[in-house]
Formats: C-alpha cells, structure tokens, sequence
C-alpha cells in the first residue's frame, strides 16, 4: 500500500512537472533509423518523445504518456512533438519522418487545422512525412474518421498502423483503414524465435501486411537471429537496437553523413552488425556504421 501511495504521489508531482514543462518547452526529441531490407540505408526516422525530470532523471516515455492522456494533454504534447520534428527533419531533406498519433488526437475535432499550420509555418513537406497510428486506443470504424484519413492523404501524408498485435487492432483494421504501411510490435519479434505459436503469428502478419499492398516493418530487432528471421518472412524495413537506438538529432547527422560517404553501396546481408561504443567522459556515445547479416 505505501509503494502504491508513493506512486500516486509521484504521479500527481510529474503530471503537474509535465505541464510546465511543456509549458517551457524542456522536452527533447530521439529519432531512431528505420532500415530499408533491400539497400540497407536508412530510409526513414521515428521521432520518439524524452523527459528527463529534474528529481527522477530520464521518465519512461510509456509512464509519460500515460500521464498525459490522463491529464488530458495529449492534445499540446502531439502538437509539440509533431511542430518539433518537422522543423528538426528539415535537415533530413531525403528522409521520411515517423511521427506517432493517438486516435485520441485523430478524434480532436482541431487536429486537421494543427496539422496544416505547423506543416505551413515550418515549411515541412507532407509527402514525406508519415502518421504512425497507435494502438493504445481503437480506432473507430466510422465515417468521421474515414474522411479524416482520406483528408491526410490528399495532403501526400502516408498512414502506418503501428504496435500491429499489440493492443485492439486486428487484420479487420488492415482491410477497412487506408494505411500504407504495417509495423510489427517488438512482442512479437522478441518471441518468434523461442515460440513456434508467435513466429506462425508473425508469418501471418507478414503475409497479410503483403497481401494488403502495404509496407511491413518489423520494430523491436535485437538479434541477428531476429534479423535474419525477419528477412526471410519478407519484411520491407527493420528498425531497431541492433541497427540503432534513437539517438538525438546530432549523432543522427554523424550516421546519415558516414553512411553518405560510404564508397559502395551494400544491401543489409552483407554487412556486420552496428554496435555502441563507450567512450571517454569528453565524447558522446555515437553509433557504429554496419548491419548484421541475414
């Protein structure tokens, strides 16, 4: 009963710290590389939401989003988030950039006119940029949200239906939604090698993904195993530690500018995996150019 006390109390003191600091501005973006199979180059980026508190250091990114649909500030947050990586992505002209959505901000009555004005006032182009959907919440199969989906695609922005297996989402959404690309929930990738049942799963969704037209991206790859397992399921894109955590936008730079000036292009099956090296107090943790073989 105290440890549920004390979190209780923890809550109500990180909710209220959340509203000022976005009142303040005092959050940051990560962005971690998502791999296309057939080249091995990052084709695109996932921008990922970080809080470090100053009494309780870095925040589980779940635990602050959870607080702030709680709060009810899920709305300025996604807002906040999506203005920030637009305007950071600019740099990034050649690459796709990931950005999550709630169906809750999906359901906001002002999301549609947001969107449009921080695309306009940062000079983002939408052809490049990509909705993750989540499934935290369903989505409903309404006429309401049909038009809004099909409003963000006359704008050239694509759909993903991200965390697929995760939450309320079944192969029902893939049929009845305009999504563009399926991303696989790294629950899944972490039991498909130990459990017949889940990689039966994982094929399957795979399969679907295919058959649906839709780009499959598997999240949450740790091992070579996995990411050879992967490939051979027919996977488009993999994103995850074994390639690169997410890593803020100055060492997303170092990678992209290493991986420009590699000599020769080589696709994921020929290259070594890419590891973290430590490094004295005085550098930053960069991540290693390479990809383990298939």
């Amino acid at each position: 009963m105290r440890d549920e006390s004390k979190r209780m109390i923890d809550d109500r003191t990180l909710a209220e710290d959340l509203r000022k600091t976005l009142q303040t501005g005092g959050f940051v973006l990560h962005y971690q590389p998502i791999f296309a199979v057939e080249t091995g180059e990052i084709v695109s980026v996932e921008a990922l939401f970080r809080w470090t508190h100053r009494d309780y250091g870095e925040i589980a990114p779940d635990r602050a989003i959870a607080l702030t649909e709680a709060c009810d500030l899920i709305i300025p947050l996604g807002e906040w988030v999506l203005r920030r990586a637009c305007d950071e992505a600019r740099q990034w002209p050649f690459l796709d950039l990931c950005v999550n959505v709630s169906p809750l901000q999906l359901r906001h009555k002002g999301f549609l006119a947001s969107l449009d004005r921080i695309v306009a006032e940062t000079g983002f182009d939408p052809s490049r940029l990509v909705l993750e959907v989540t499934e935290n919440h369903p989505l409903h199969y309404d006429a309401a949200t049909l038009r809004l989906l099909a409003q963000l695609r006359q704008r050239g922005i694509r759909l993903a239906l991200d965390d697929f297996g995760s939450g309320h989402a079944s192969f029902d959404t893939l049929r009845d939604f305009p999504f563009d690309k399926l991303k696989i929930d790294r629950s899944f990738i972490a039991s498909s090698l130990t459990s017949l049942e889940d990689r039966l799963m994982l094929q399957a969704i795979v399969r679907a993904g295919v058959t649906c037209g839709l780009i499959v991206t598997a999240e949450g790859v740790e091992t070579k195993e996995q990411n050879a397992l992967l490939q051979r399921l027919g996977c488009d894109e993999l994103q995850g530690f074994l390639f690169s955590p997410a890593v803020p936008p100055v060492d997303l730079m170092a990678l992209l500018n290493r991986q420009k000036s590699a000599s020769q292009k080589r696709n994921l099956s020929g290259i070594d995996p890419m590891h973290w090296r430590n490094f004295n107090s005085a550098e930053t943790r960069r991540p290693q150019p390479g990809f383990p073989p298939a």
